[in-house]
């Protein structure tokens, strides 16, 4: 088993190793782009025949001719027999591969030189055999200021894809996709064929046409590899992942017959078994499916794939810039390829202008919407990114001067076709770079010092903190508050924000982490170890190795405690190495350490306003369900008074809550007979309430029977009700049954308060008070006793007689002193009110329990019944 001490020199090891193989990688991708930015910009034929004067005239891949679109009059090219629409299919006996201005013949002939041309005719059945002489060429078009300009500009082609592809490879050098695009940039470099590659010596020829053959061969599988893996892996490459590996293998196919000529293709037995048209079609739509299978894969990710949104929006940030500046020239190819179109000069120079946007795109990409995670170094200054991480442009700047510099100097002094200037200068520029590596390795730490450990002043920070800790009212805010203010201040490679969750475990706010990592165990060995540290905890390799192994995958350099009022874990920062790779100082803990702070102060206020805002939620919602059950006890109550020939009756129910216990009700037992019901339930609110609708209905359910025999309707309801209750749920009640015709009062007085009946006085009484009989208790309480015996009492009402039914919240009403309402002021009130009708009587009673009752709180229900009997 490797130990933390062989692991950590294994991993410092492996940064120099690759540094080293991405400069060889850089140096001999620098010399190909050199080579054929020179071969370009060298002289073209110094002879003609004195056809095809306007140059737009293409070489035919397909066909491998090449078309004579006009003669010259009296040139060499008409006395040898040239025509107008004739193709030249070779040269000197040997087949056309490359166009005119690039052939051997043209390259290499003088004037005066004899030259052969192998030309299908229209109407000829076979190929005819002419002969011509060269002559010197002369100007023309080609030599135009705007044509050369749009040449030199083209002759730029692999510049802007090196430098994207090689700077972002040296700033993420342990990042494979880097790698990745670095291959594939350089395949886009690789992928113009040479104009005159005869203006190179032989042995680099030889590297350059092995170079170009392996890349542009390797173009299109690099493009669709590229784009299956980034920047996640598509939907595609998940369900067919050999298909990456099948275009590799293509790639390879096509590569090694070509390693000799540049020009990658399959090998001869396949164009010897199927022609090397087929042969040619087949290479060319294999190339096309892999290039729409890396399409189809960046559109996947980007509009398609169950990726986070960040991650979705980089996506179509590279897949329009790919659209634009790649798509138009594979549009052009494509009908190269497979029809007999021939762009123009201008055209195919307005294409070549246009994939210049790829590379530039890309870059964009990356620095702007930080697709590999490296635009603090672009962004935070253009001098540290020159010196810390910026030799490697400096490279191919200084590369490029010396290159330049020195092609000027020896192509005054050294023959044309000599590579000798050339070489000189590629070495010179390379090795300027490299000794300069030290230099800049030397003002690290002052640079980092300069531009990263004092670059934020804490102050600033944490009074910016405090300010905008204020508006935040969820954690999601918070979080990304603290990842944005410590990515500004001191620019960790990653860093990952957990804050609680509410259910004992810590939550990541980014959806980029792996989904093991999404929550941590808030009592884990080592977060309860940062617990007990409370102070921001400098990880070492051993720490990783032992206490540390579930955050791994971030690479933790210093994990800072986000900590409660009670000194528990609420929250965590989880910060990767620097990229100044320098270490976090004390400066940085004693920051960190005060934002973590502030960071526990405002997410200890989240959790109180959140359990606030729950309980105002809560009451929110207990408030509509109790209005919700008043209404719904509001229409227990009786909604219609049956009319009686002699007695005039009310009722009223006045709630000391939302609902209550309280119960009154008018049944018509038949015509001309009505049962008064008054009832009080043992409890208050909720639980009453729920009491009093089951005695309702007990009592409902059954009251018809109460004409004949009342005892049996008593207990029945006394029966279910206490089957349908608890051993300590009781009730009170009087019920009453009037008979009209008679005026006779037979009752049932349950446990209740005695009602009171006032005798009207005759009328050589008038002036006296009326006389009251209470209507005592019969029974007793219902629900207490399954065995229950009911007992009925009669009366007989006289014209003007009241009976008051009452609960125990109009007698036992309370006043600021203490005192009750009581039987003397309830007698006292009727009496003084007693010529009034029973609805102002009724009133009158209420409002004297009120005011007896004054600001203190009404403690229980005040119900009420008033009836009177009718002269």
């Amino acid at each position: 088993m490797l130990t933390p001490k062989i692991m950590s020199g294994r991993a410092s090891l492996r940064k120099p190793f690759l540094a080293t193989l991405a400069t060889l990688f850089a140096v001999v991708a620098i010399t190909y782009g050199s080579l054929w930015m020179y071969a370009v910009r060298r002289p073209g034929p110094a002879v003609e025949l004195g056809f095809n004067n306007h140059h737009n005239s293409q070489y035919d891949e397909r066909i491998h001719s090449q078309a004579v679109e006009d003669v010259t009059a009296g040139s060499p090219a008409e006395r040898a027999g040239l025509r107008v629409g004739d193709r030249i299919v070779g040269v000197n006996g040997r087949g056309l591969d490359t166009d005119l201005a690039s052939n051997e013949a043209y390259l290499r002939g003088r004037p005066g030189d004899p030259v052969e041309f192998t030309v299908q005719r229209a109407g000829e059945p076979a190929p005819l055999t002419l002969h011509g002489v060269f002559r010197a060429a002369r100007p023309g078009e080609s030599d135009s200021i705007a044509r050369s300009s749009a040449l030199q500009i083209k002759g730029l082609f692999p510049i802007p894809f090196l430098l994207v592809g090689f700077a972002v490879l040296f700033l993420r050098l342990e990042e494979p996709n880097a790698w990745l695009l670095a291959l594939l940039f350089c395949a886009f470099a690789a992928a113009p064929d040479f104009f005159n590659p005869l203006a190179i010596s032989p042995p680099p020829r030889a590297f350059a046409f092995a170079f170009r053959a392996v890349f542009s061969g390797m173009l299109c599988p690099l493009f669709y590899v590229f784009f299956a893996v980034f920047p996640r892996q598509s939907p595609l490459d998940r369900r067919l992942p050999w298909l990456k590996w099948a275009g590799l293998m293509f790639g390879a196919c096509i590569v090694f017959p070509g390693l000799q000529t540049g020009q990658p293709h399959l090998p001869g037995l396949i164009a010897t078994l199927l022609g090397r048209r087929n042969a040619d079609l087949i290479d060319a739509g294999l190339n096309y499916d892999l290039l729409a299978l890396g399409m189809i894969s960046l559109a996947q990710n980007s509009f398609m794939a169950p990726v986070p949104r960040e991650a979705r929006r980089k996506s179509r940030v590279i897949l329009w810039g790919t659209v634009v500046g790649v798509l138009p020239i594979v549009l052009e190819r494509m009908a190269i390829d497979f029809t007999d179109y021939q762009p123009s000069f201008w055209v195919d120079t307005v294409l070549v202008l246009v994939v210049f946007l790829y590379p530039l795109s890309f870059a964009y990409a990356v620095v702007k919407h930080r697709v590999m995670e490296i635009p603090v170094l672009l962004r935070r200054s253009v001098r540290y990114l020159l010196v810390q991480r910026g030799f490697v442009v400096l490279m191919f700047v200084v590369a490029g001067s010396a290159i330049s510099l020195f092609t000027r100097v020896f192509s005054r002094v050294v023959r044309a076709d000599t590579n000798t200037g050339m070489a000189l200068s590629a070495v010179f520029g390379i090795v300027l770079v490299w000794s300069s590596a030290p230099l800049v390795k030397r003002g690290t730490v002052r640079i980092d010092r300069a531009f990263f450990r004092s670059a934020y002043d804490s102050r600033i920070i944490l009074h910016d903190l405090a300010e905008k800790t204020r508006t935040v009212s969820d954690r999601r805010q918070l979080a990304m508050l603290l990842e944005h203010q410590v990515s500004e201040a001191l620019h960790p490679k990653t860093l990952a924000c957990y804050l609680e969750s509410g259910n004992g475990r810590l939550a990541a706010v980014s959806e980029t982490l792996p989904a093991t990592l999404e929550t941590l165990a808030a009592n884990a060995p080592a977060l309860a170890e940062l617990t007990r540290r409370g102070k921001p905890w400098e990880v070492s390799p051993s720490d990783s190795a032992k206490e540390l192994r579930a955050l791994a995958p971030l690479a933790p350099e210093c994990l800072v405690p986000i900590l409660g009022r009670e000194n528990n874990l609420i929250g965590m920062l989880v910060l990767g190495q620097r990229l100044s790779e320098e270490p976090y100082s004390g400066e940085d803990k004693q920051l960190l350490d005060s934002v973590a702070a502030q960071a526990g102060i405002a997410l200890e206020n989240i959790r109180l306003a959140e359990t606030i805002a729950g309980r105002i939620e809560a009451d929110r919602r207990t408030a509509q369900e109790m209005e919700f059950a008043r209404r719904v006890q509001a229409r227990l109550f009786p909604q219609k008074l049956p009319v009686m020939k002699t007695l005039e009756y009310t009722g009223c129910c006045i709630q000391a809550r939302t609902v209550g216990g309280d119960y009154y009700d008018f049944l018509e037992l038949r015509p001309g007979r009505l049962a008064l019901v008054l009832a009080d339930i043992a409890g208050k609110g909720v639980s009453g309430a729920l009491l009093m609708a089951n005695l309702q209905a007990n009592l409902r359910s059954q009251y018809a029977i109460a004409v004949d025999d009342l005892p049996r309707l008593l207990t029945s309801v006394n029966r279910l009700f206490y089957e349908s209750t608890d051993d300590a749920s009781y009730a009170t009640l009087f019920f009453a049954d009037y008979d009209d015709s008679t005026r006779k009062l037979r009752y049932a007085n349950c446990g209740h308060l005695p009602p009171a009946l006032l005798r009207a006085c005759s009328q050589d009484q008038a002036s006296k008070p009326p006389q009251v009989e209470w209507l005592n208790s019969t029974c007793t309480v219902m629900g207490l006793f399954e065995a229950w015996q009911c007992e009925i009492a009669e009366v007989q009402l006289a014209p003007g007689d009241t009976l008051v039914l009452y609960t125990d919240g109009v007698t036992e009403a309370t006043n600021m002193e203490g005192e009750e309402f009581g039987e003397s002021h309830l007698l006292d009130t009727l009496k003084s009110h007693a010529h009034l009708p029973v609805g102002p009587l009724l009133q009158a009673v209420v409002a004297a329990v009120k005011q007896f009752g004054g600001a203190s709180e009404q403690q229980d229900d005040i119900t009420l019944v008033i009836a009177q009997a009718r002269a």
